[in-house]
């Protein structure tokens, strides 16, 4: 009986701090907070890409280096083709002309459409390029 004590008052302890403090939790699967899984796409598979500008400023986008920025002026949407499927790695670097910092969202519209919606960031820098990787993943750095 004595040994069967200390074992009740551990379990009514612990029972008592889990009904106090609601926050704690015990660890488990994430089968229904696992949160959204990431844009893919099949590697060498050709992608469309669509830019929104949801800012009120005009964003440049530049989508080889030394190639002249496009400028996407507020609520413009702008379509660019992926010239060869198997053209490795596809970035877009973007930029607000005023400087202020970004926010990049990305989403898979259909089976080949990627769409990059733009919208005024929280913090600096901000998201400044969107990398399309040649094993069919989607990057925002």
């Amino acid at each position: 009986m004595l040994k069967l004590v200390p074992v009740t008052l551990i379990a009514t302890v612990l029972s008592l701090a889990l009904i106090d403090n609601p926050s704690a939790t015990l660890a488990g699967t994430c089968a229904s907070k696992c949160g959204s899984r990431p844009v893919q796409f099949i590697p060498g598979q050709r992608v469309r890409l669509e830019v929104v500008n949801t800012t009120s400023g005009l964003v440049k986008l530049e989508k080889l280096q030394g190639t002249a920025a496009i400028p996407l002026q507020p609520r413009q949407k702008l379509q660019l083709e992926q010239e060869d499927g198997t053209q490795p790695n596809v970035s877009l670097v973007f930029w607000d002309e005023t400087g202020l910092p970004l926010q990049a969202v990305v989403s898979k519209l259909n089976f080949g459409t990627l769409r990059l919606e733009i919208r005024p960031g929280n913090s600096y820098p901000g998201d400044r390029s969107l990398y399309i990787l040649n094993d069919g993943r989607v990057n925002v750095f």
